[in-house]
């Protein structure tokens, strides 16, 4: 994590004043460990780095959270970037599914008194409350797209959000919720992507029973690999801003990348 971050940082030229005592790199990389190992805790894995050696010099907690917060917003996203690339290149059958993750902030229970988010938050109270992710993966369930939403909008919305920068050719597979016609012929006419949505016999364009039969395969094995990444988001992660909480959803996507 640490040889990763810190090569990402050189080809970005962001390099370190020289009197700092704790590099970039290894901020990002006690965040990264953090999200990995240690539910999101900060402090926990602060001090198992520098108790193991990995990191010398213990920074205090405020001054690691400052260093934290000081960091480029765009630092993230473009790590994320650059595993999804990686992820792409030896996708050989240029198949992905788009799953949509929700990230519950607390217990239905507790509604009324969370201070994270107001208003009309979740799309169903009695289900959750909380953000929504759309993921883009990769059949083996490696994750290389994704966008944070209220959960009240809408999956269809919330897909073609999504970037999308995949090889012309690819197949998408989606829900039957990501029906549109319209959307559907835009992506086969502009980045020529094809879009495989399970539909009823009766539809105006209605899929092949092969197609179906491998939309339903490749749902389960990417099912799978959505429960080990949101394993730990309803549980573990404590936040006292949005903000926060939407940075531990961040990191814990990219630990799993990693």
């Amino acid at each position: 994590m640490y040889c990763l971050c810190d090569e990402f940082l050189k080809a970005n030229r962001i390099v370190d004043p020289p009197a700092t005592v704790r590099s970039t790199a290894e901020v990002m990389t006690t965040a990264l460990v953090a999200a990995d190992g240690f539910g999101g805790c900060f402090e926990q894995r602060r001090h198992f780095l520098h108790s193991h050696g990995s990191i010398p010099h213990l920074l205090s907690k405020s001054r690691f959270h400052r260093r934290r917060h000081a960091l480029s917003e765009s630092l993230w996203p473009g790590l994320f970037s650059l595993l999804g690339a990686m992820a792409k290149h030896p996708n050989s059958t240029d198949e992905y599914m788009v799953e949509s993750c929700p990230v519950p902030v607390c217990d239905n229970i507790r509604i009324r008194r969370g201070h994270l988010y107001r208003g009309d938050l979740a799309s169903k109270r009695r289900d959750f409350f909380g953000l929504r992710s759309p993921l883009l993966v990769t059949v083996t369930g490696h994750p290389v797209e994704f966008v944070l939403a209220p959960g009240a909008h809408a999956d269809l919305a919330l897909f073609k959000a999504l970037p999308l920068d995949l090889p012309a050719g690819s197949m998408i597979y989606a829900d039957a919720a990501s029906t549109d016609y319209g959307w559907e012929t835009l992506l086969a006419q502009g980045p020529h992507l094809h879009l495989v949505v399970p539909r009823k016999v009766n539809a105006r364009r209605p899929i092949s029973a092969c197609q179906r039969s491998l939309w339903s395969s490749l749902r389960k094995r990417v099912a799978t690999a959505l429960r080990q990444i949101t394993a730990s988001f309803a549980r573990t992660l404590r936040a006292l801003t949005s903000r926060c909480f939407e940075l531990k959803i961040a990191l814990s996507l990219l630990a799993f990348a990693l």
